[in-house]
């Protein structure tokens, strides 16, 4: 039987760290080629560092004209990121820094196992659900994202002027019968731009919101508190630490509550496996857990490149299944075409949906009116229902 009583960690980073920027950058440029062209093909990398930005990586367009027509507007592109995100600081300026673009067309040798609807790498990927917060997320990473998206529309709005872009959160969940009762323990970094602040002034200006955002009597007298515990945390973003697409893999998923493949996501357009076979594989884990067939569920897809069914489906349900794992494999394979271009149509992935999600999270979020986080829809509970 699986312990009842314990702690669990997760953390997040705002949309200011290092690596989110990079993600965002990345994301925004599959966006804008999506927005061009549906059936863009896109593997895009962002490094960043101080006052610097580079792109590298592979794109297919249906031309070679659209292709460099399109390389025109990159450095736009990050830019308007950069400053969306909100830096202006000296050593990383959205108008000061140098921007180097080495996106090139795809490799004819991949491009071949995608033409054949086949998916466009080999590799495993992961879902999870759990019946703990409204989301079907776990919460110490749920509710990490929520404090820091919280912080971050606050600075959009003026009202946190003090804080800079670039933070941490990390919570310590206290669990008893198996259920998420309280905090032991809140970190928080963040980025301030009064170099004559304290820890203890950043803990004033922050100290509301996590209240405001965590469950009524999680936070107790018992509670630790850790703003700021380094001190001063000025210099932020690039400036003070490189970042790098596609380095926050266990943030973009369930902050460690349950497998992970290994691919990032950021960047890739839905033909890349490691992006959609992950958001299809939470999709049925949610939907396996919303119609009751089990209160926590984890999907396993694996795929081979150019090979388009997937090579296994696995589920478990940590023995709080109503019906057996194999039932529920059957019942996946049966409700939804996990093929690359099934997967593609059933989700509508062919979008530009994707900057949103370099940010709190690629799960637990509410489905948008045009399409995006579709894979967080319910929609599947009563067909998997009729399939067991």
């Amino acid at each position: 039987m699986s312990r009842q009583n314990y702690l669990f960690t997760s953390e997040s980073v705002s949309e200011g760290h290092p690596d989110k920027i990079c993600d965002r950058i990345s994301d925004s440029i599959l966006d804008a080629l999506l927005s061009n062209e549906e059936l863009a093909r896109v593997a895009c990398e962002t490094f960043a560092t101080t006052n610097r930005v580079v792109i590298g990586g592979e794109v297919g367009l249906s031309s070679v004209q659209k292709l460099q027509e399109f390389m025109g507007g990159v450095e736009d592109i990050v830019r308007a990121c950069v400053r969306d995100i909100g830096y202006q600081q000296d050593g990383f300026h959205w108008q000061s820094l140098a921007v180097e673009n080495h996106l090139h067309e795809q490799s004819a040798h991949i491009a071949q196992g995608v033409d054949n609807d086949g998916a466009g790498d080999q590799g495993i990927m992961f879902g999870y659900a759990v019946d703990e917060t409204p989301e079907l997320m776990p919460a110490p990473i749920q509710y990490s994202h929520a404090i820091l998206r919280n912080l971050a529309e606050a600075r959009h709005a003026g009202d946190v002027p003090q804080l800079g872009p670039d933070a941490k959160a990390q919570l310590s969940v206290v669990y008893r019968a198996g259920l998420p009762v309280g905090v032991s323990s809140i970190v928080l970094s963040t980025q301030h731009l009064d170099e004559g602040m304290s820890s203890s002034d950043v803990r004033d200006v922050v100290e509301p919101y996590i209240r405001k955002t965590l469950p009524e009597g999680w936070i107790s007298p018992e509670t630790e508190w850790h703003v700021n515990p380094t001190g001063k945390f000025v210099i932020g973003g690039p400036d003070g630490d490189a970042g790098l697409t596609g380095r926050k893999i266990i943030v973009d998923t369930y902050g460690g509550a349950a497998p992970h493949g290994g691919g990032a996501f950021s960047g890739k357009d839905p033909t890349k496996v490691d992006r959609s076979a992950a958001y299809a594989a939470r999709y049925l884990a949610k939907n396996v857990v919303a119609a009751g067939l089990a209160k926590r569920c984890t999907i396993q897809l694996s795929y081979a490149i150019g090979v388009a069914k997937p090579l296994s489906i696995y589920a478990d349900t940590h023995g709080t299944g109503q019906v057996h794992e194999a039932e529920i494999e059957k019942a996946v394979a049966q409700s939804m075409d996990l093929t690359p271009q099934g997967i593609i149509q059933h989700l509508n992935l062919r979008r530009p949906i994707y900057a949103r999600t370099a940010a709190y999270g690629h799960f637990g979020r509410a489905p948008d009116a045009d399409g995006g986080f579709s894979w967080e829809d319910t929609d599947l509970v009563e067909t998997l229902k009729k399939a067991v």
